[in-house]
């Protein structure tokens, strides 16, 4: 990680930029992806599957047999777990299920709004080499919730043309049957079109690489929406001196282990907590299986040593992480300065990884600066809120004549007479 020493504010927004692929490439072979699964629908899914996966498929489909026989593959360490783990995050999502009272607005004049559940949902669960069981809970949970009446599932298969077991083991627990071996892009591009085997829906969830995330904002200008642009997963974290170096040096090492493309961000306003993480982080990487990742990680990644601890919060508010990390034992008294962040954690022991797997929140956060403008995916993600209203022959005299009024003011006279018509009737 290369260390910057207190830089001017006009360097911080280039200090802000996120490590990417060559714009002009990307956006060309990802539309090359999406005209393709349009035009041959499964037969190109399979071809991808053989291109990018090294996968010979000879269908798409998970067979039930094969969901339910996931289990039997599946410890009984990890089962307790992942069951640990569906409960803290079904306890938490499940209060944000809200009826919203009806309000009259003025005599005869009644307003309200319905939580309705997207029907049709599709979920892109990342696989590879780190298949993100943890993400079936995090999507499918708050889906079940809502009430979606269709959850379609896809996720690259392995060189054997499976999926991880401990997919389908999560996907069965939350009750998701329509699974396929479909990654990357053309993923995206099934869900948004559908194709014989895989169902067209209604709206894509979930992270994923560059590739992923260019479809999605493709294809979310053809008709189908998206929870948010998620790509490459990052991690800043805001440490003063009252913090643990081994617990920061973990905390950055379990972000820059998740791919090439990750960044992660280390403020202080103390050289000598840089200095110390950063040496913690070279003991505890000679001991991560995904250390070459995880190196290329921090090449691309920063240290930041601030004049004051003000300073780096202004900095991460620009840079608006997907996960903030306050590592400090006093952790609650900078709550207030955070503006923009997708998902905090505060105090020592507030590890990310708790986020990412079991505390109860969801890790399908906005990243590349998108915390500025998005939240992470909660059950609102899953569901349209309906305006209704209701207004009786009382209220129309009410609110009749000022409605006349404005219409007429615009120039729409057939909104006037909408009014006009009632009014006369009376």
């Amino acid at each position: 990680m290369k260390i910057y020493n207190n830089p001017p504010p006009s360097e911080w927004a280039s200090l802000t930029k996120r490590p990417l692929t060559n714009h002009d490439d990307l956006v060309d072979s990802v539309n090359t992806i999406i005209k393709d699964v349009k035009l041959n629908g499964d037969d190109a899914l399979i071809k991808y599957a053989k291109k990018y996966d090294d996968a010979e498929l000879d269908s798409l489909a998970v067979s039930t047999n094969v969901i339910e026989a996931a289990a039997d593959k599946v410890s009984r360490e990890l089962k307790q777990a992942i069951q640990l783990a569906y409960n803290n995050i079904t306890k938490f999502h499940s209060t944000q299920l809200v009826d919203e009272e009806i309000i009259e607005t003025m005599p005869g004049v009644k307003c309200w709004r319905k939580s309705v559940a997207i029907q049709k949902v599709g979920l892109y669960i990342p696989g590879g080499s780190a298949p993100l069981f943890s993400t079936v809970l995090m999507l499918g949970i708050p889906a079940l919730i809502a009430g979606c009446s269709e959850i379609v599932l896809c996720t690259p298969p392995n060189k054997k043309g499976l999926i991880d077991s401990s997919i389908l083991y999560a996907a069965n627990l939350v009750g998701i049957k329509k699974i396929y071996k479909v990654g990357g892009a053309q993923a995206i591009a099934a869900m948004t079109f559908g194709t014989t085997t895989i169902p067209a829906v209604y709206k894509i969830f979930g992270p994923g690489n560059q590739y992923v995330t260019k479809a999605k904002e493709i294809l979310q200008l053809q008709g189908v929406a998206i929870d948010m642009p998620a790509g490459p997963s990052e991690l800043l974290v805001v440490a003063d001196t009252s913090c643990n170096p081994k617990f920061v040096a973990a905390d950055l090492l379990s972000q820059a282990e998740h791919g090439v493309d990750s960044q992660v961000i280390l403020l202080s306003d103390s050289a000598e907590v840089i200095n110390s993480c950063l040496s913690e982080i070279d003991i505890q990487i000679q001991y991560l299986p995904r250390q070459s990742i995880a190196l290329e990680a921090l090449r691309q990644s920063k240290s930041i040593v601030f004049d004051t601890i003000n300073d780096a919060f202004n900095f991460s508010n620009i840079y608006a992480p997907e996960h903030l990390i306050i590592a400090s034992a006093n952790a609650s008294i900078y709550v207030d300065k955070i503006i923009n962040a997708g998902s905090v954690f505060l105090g020592n022991y507030s590890c990310e990884s708790a986020g990412d797997y079991a505390s109860g929140t969801n890790h399908t956060l906005p990243t590349n600066g998108n915390a500025k403008s998005y939240s992470g995916v909660s059950v609102d993600s899953f569901v349209k809120k309906i305006t209704f209203q209701e207004i009786t022959d009382k209220g129309i005299m009410n609110i009749g004549r000022a409605i006349e009024v404005m219409a007429e003011a615009e120039g729409l006279m057939g909104h006037k007479n909408a009014v006009t018509i009632r009014l006369n009737e009376k």
